[in-house]
């Protein structure tokens, strides 16, 4: 087993402090925020460091490719190299990065320090289990759902207060401020933080090697995987192409899409909600319930695109982000039941498959609303929900049929 020295901010007994757990949440949140405050920016980055309007794009695809070579390569680390050392490392280079993206005067500078910040930002992915390892089992879910409303919040909010701050202070104050708030977390973070030291006995290679196998091992990560992959895929064609459609149909200004974002941050309040219904046993409730709630949500969006409903289309967004938030913390709350010392890659499995879903998500959003607009996009997003479910019902009867066969057999 791994282990754990528990420093001053953990209650014997009842796992790790709520203080500590808010620092955690934060941390995971600002962290992964990073990969989201150069996207609404890149028609004011690109000229100033001479990237052309046909490569504005890469600006952020840069620092996503890097997020998700560090999702595979870099979290699956957490089950070899001291947790605590590996965080504040990873927090390190981040910080440096920003700086070097808020100073960059040409592309080479910005794209290698966008790659540094995606491929570092995912020590947010080795202090989710690493806490879902400090609590008790009963309070696991809880936990998780809060983190994970913590990461969602920063990811919401990133593109709006990039906006805001741009619009005020110029983009680079951006970068600088991030910057900032990795200085202050990493120092809360060294002193609050336990060492967490991985069970020894396998090299670098091994611990990728053996990736492969635990997706053979353990059905319930390939399930679970499976669904996220499809549902993440579905939020990012949404926020892909959201932005787009209002400017196009509502005729929303920057700061008015800003504002729609900052509203849809409000599906970060089902994280807790999923966390708890979870911890009482309705993880099969929360789950086929989120996936029917996407697949309603975007149909719902249809119509309120047609009639121009902004608050309609507000509230809608609300639950569909509130709905993948939901498969995602019963999701976690499952596969971190596993032990200890491979949570580590169990949670990089799980986390690439998810981001590949949300890469996807992104390109087949933009080809389905060049295709045939918002209805397009809106289609291929409510089939992203009802794929999962039917899916999601083949496990259930599978599963049930395993159990029958196990009581009846002599």
């Amino acid at each position: 087993m791994a282990e754990v020295s528990h420093a001053s901010n953990t209650a014997v007994g009842d796992g790790p402090s709520t203080a500590f757990l808010t620092l955690i949440a934060i941390a995971v949140g600002t962290l992964v925020a990073n990969l989201y405050y150069a996207q609404p920016l890149i028609s004011q980055i690109a000229p100033e460091i001479g990237v052309g309007p046909d490569l504005a794009g890469s600006l952020v695809s840069i620092t996503q490719i890097g997020y998700g070579l560090g999702l595979f390569f870099l979290v699956s680390l957490s089950d070899l190299v001291e947790s605590k050392k590996l965080v504040l490392v990873t927090l390190s280079i981040v910080a440096v990065s920003l700086v070097g993206m808020a100073v960059s005067t040409s592309a080479a500078p910005f794209f290698a320090a966008s790659l540094l910040i995606g491929v570092c930002s995912t020590g947010a992915q080795v202090l989710l289990p690493l806490a879902a390892h400090m609590v008790p089992v009963e309070r696991r879910g809880r936990v998780v759902g809060n983190i994970m409303a913590g990461l969602l919040t920063g990811i919401m909010l990133a593109r709006p207060l990039s906006l805001f701050i741009a619009a005020s202070f110029g983009w680079r104050t951006v970068f600088f401020a991030s910057a900032a708030v990795m200085v202050v977390i990493g120092l809360a973070l060294y002193r609050m933080l336990p060492q967490h030291k991985p069970k020894g006995g396998m090299h670098y290679g091994q611990i990728l090697w053996s990736m492969a196998g635990m997706l053979r091992e353990m059905p319930a990560l390939r399930w679970r995987a499976t669904y996220q992959f499809m549902i993440f895929a579905a939020f990012n064609l949404f926020w892909t192409v959201a932005p787009v459609m209002l400017a196009e149909r509502f005729h929303l200004s920057t700061s008015g899409i800003g504002l729609f974002a900052l509203a849809g941050a409000g599906g970060a309040l089902s994280a807790p909600i999923a966390g708890r219904l979870a911890d009482r046993g309705l993880s099969k409730i929360v789950t086929g319930a989120a996936m029917l709630a996407l697949a309603l949500c975007f149909a719902g969006t249809i119509a309120a695109v047609d009639a121009l409903a902004l608050i309609t289309l507000a509230v809608l967004t609300i639950i569909l982000d509130g709905a993948v938030q939901a498969n995602q913390i019963v999701s976690q709350r499952i596969i971190f039941s596993v032990s200890p010392e491979r949570r580590g890659r169990v949670n990089a499995l799980y986390m690439t498959f998810t981001f590949i879903g949300g890469a996807i998500g992104s390109i087949v959003g933009t080809i389905s609303y060049h295709w045939g607009g918002w209805n397009a996009a809106a289609t291929v997003g409510a089939l992203l929900g009802i794929v999962p479910f039917l899916l999601f019902m083949i496990e259930l009867r599978t599963s049930r049929a395993v159990v029958r066969s196990h009581y009846s057999t002599p």
